[in-house]
């Protein structure tokens, strides 16, 4: 049986031409046409095969003007006007809020509990982590003299400072209620974060109401009560990225502050790690300016400057002083 030729097919040189420009195209454009944050990266699984994922751009610290900008339009956007002047103007304002002072939630809490409750021995029974009145209306978060959103200040001030990384170590020297310390906790990796507290009560909120309503109990901190600078209870291989102390030393002796002082030099990261103390230094300028600086040589310390940090929010602003590890111990430290 004869086989028949099939008939010949021509193309056009412009069309040729054309899908061939075309394809090029495409292969310049799609790289740009990826999510511009992530980045492709293949990964081999156990079996041999792979699949491809994308690696995410971790979150910036600081509000940018970018972010001011934004949210300025999104007040004028839904007609946000200025704050009312006047209790009386603020209630204008509410359509359907009744509001309750922290007292009165606490009377509701302990006398009303709530619209539904468990009652007598069933109370106790169906709540994992049994939490006081007074810490559920966050009466703490008054404890300290100015408003609680301070501590996001405090916190991107010091991990811009610092360049903080999740996976560095932190050591808050009095974190109190962790106004500032949430936001550390939650940037930092598990079990980066330590804290030495001498009050109780500031103790008490922070482990049994502020840790499980942010949802950070996976982030598993090291807070631990202490009346002296015991930071060889964190165990004694631990070196920190960060060391600071929030309106602490000024409550202290200033012989204890030097003690801390001893203790903590030799857990400072070399080159990258920084001590930062607020509000002032007494401690160290009541020495006079040439002792002090022979005090802070003999530890393995320098000065390294003094910083205004404004507030986000209202119209605050926070002194930090900042100190690291002379380089000659530095090089020491790398050497060993």
């Amino acid at each position: 049986m004869a086989i028949t030729p099939s008939k010949r097919i021509t193309v056009p040189a412009s069309l040729l031409l054309l899908t061939a420009a075309a394809a090029l195209l495409l292969f310049v454009l799609l790289p740009s046409l990826s999510p511009s944050s992530s980045s492709p990266v293949a990964l081999s699984c156990p079996d041999g095969s792979s699949h491809t994922t994308t690696t995410k751009s971790p979150d910036p610290i600081s509000t940018t003007p970018d972010d001011i900008a934004w949210l300025k339009a999104q007040l004028s956007r839904n007609s946000i006007q200025d704050p009312p002047s006047s209790p009386a103007a603020w209630h204008t304002l509410r359509k359907g809020i009744n509001p309750r002072t922290r007292a009165q939630q606490l009377e509701d809490l302990l006398h009303f509990k709530g619209i539904s409750h468990y009652d007598d021995d069933d109370a106790s029974k169906h709540t994992a982590l049994p939490c006081p009145g007074e810490l559920l209306v966050e009466e703490h978060h008054s404890n300290y003299g100015e408003p609680w959103a301070g501590g996001r200040d405090v916190f991107e001030f010091l991990a811009s400072s610092s360049r903080l990384a999740p996976t560095d170590h932190v050591l808050e020297i009095g974190c109190g209620t962790l106004r500032v310390g949430l936001h550390f906790i939650r940037f930092l990796d598990p079990a980066r974060f330590h804290c030495l507290e001498r009050d109780e009560l500031s103790l008490m909120a922070a482990l049994r109401y502020e840790l499980p309503s942010q949802g950070l109990l996976h982030k598993r901190p090291l807070i631990l009560r202490g009346e002296e600078m015991e930071f060889d209870r964190f165990g004694s291989d631990v070196i920190y990225d960060l060391i600071y102390a929030s309106a602490v030393f000024l409550h202290m002796p200033d012989a204890l502050v030097w003690v801390g002082l001893e203790k903590l030099s030799g857990r400072l990261k070399p080159e990258k790690g920084r001590i930062f103390v607020s509000h002032n230094i007494k401690f160290c300028s009541r020495l006079g300016g040439d002792e002090c600086t022979k005090r802070l040589t003999q530890l393995g310390l320098e000065y390294v400057t003094k910083h205004t940090h404004d507030s986000l929010l209202f119209n605050h602003y926070e002194i930090w002083f900042e100190f690291r590890k002379l380089k000659a111990w530095s090089n020491q430290s790398s050497m060993h």
